[in-house]
């Protein structure tokens, strides 16, 4: 699944999602204090990777947080740039951030990787690692399951991730996981989180 199959797919139906997902109300308590805290951490400027309509991009500059949104939809950014012009954002793909390298303080990918294949996932965690500087900070968020596999999303088809798996992914990336848990909702979308930071002797791919 591409981003360009995905953010047609997302486009096509923004206004149903935001209505349905897409405010800062609609996220849980749990998630709010992780992310709030994780970005408090982090030291530099934060890329938020696939931010849809905006709503953790805004939430965060809210805090003081120097955050800019990216996403492949354009009407998730003209949405983000109408409801929220506080934050900047612009049109933009996890496997190609055009940022200069080790220019960011931290990146978070929140349930932004979804719909991408193992390979995809890969090139987007190595674009990660380039853009981030050593001691920077990355935080996905992502739906796990025992094992590896696609299921059908009410936007379109997303994947499942075993937490090892995709910390290992990380790991090869040039990244040391300093924190991974899951968390229980609906059996078919158990919530995985992995907090993991640049290492200093990584390789830009």
């Amino acid at each position: 699944m591409t981003s360009t199959v995905a953010a047609g797919a997302y486009g096509a139906r923004a206004d149903e999602y935001i209505n349905a997902v897409g405010r800062i109300d609609h996220a849980a308590d749990a998630d709010l204090q992780l992310i709030g805290e994780w970005a408090q951490s982090v030291d530099g400027p934060i890329l938020d990777v696939g931010c849809g309509p905006g709503q953790w991009t805004h939430w965060l500059a809210t805090q003081g947080i120097d955050i800019e949104g990216i996403d492949p939809a354009r009407e998730f950014i003209d949405r983000a740039r109408r409801m929220y012009p506080e934050a900047p954002y612009r049109i933009g793909r996890a496997e190609n951030l055009d940022v200069p390298s080790s220019s960011l303080g931290g990146i978070l990918a929140w349930y932004s990787l979804i719909h991408s294949s193992p390979d995809e996932v890969a090139t987007a965690l190595g674009e990660f690692a380039r853009c981030v500087r050593s001691g920077g900070c990355l935080l996905l968020g992502f739906f796990t399951a025992p094992e590896h596999g696609p299921f059908d999303h009410a936007v379109t088809t997303a994947y499942h991730w075993p937490l090892d798996a995709l910390e290992k992914l990380v790991g090869e990336a040039g990244f040391t996981v300093t924190h991974a848990a899951t968390r229980s909702g609906r059996p078919e979308r158990t919530h995985g989180e992995i907090i993991a930071v640049r290492n200093s002797d990584a390789t830009s791919p």
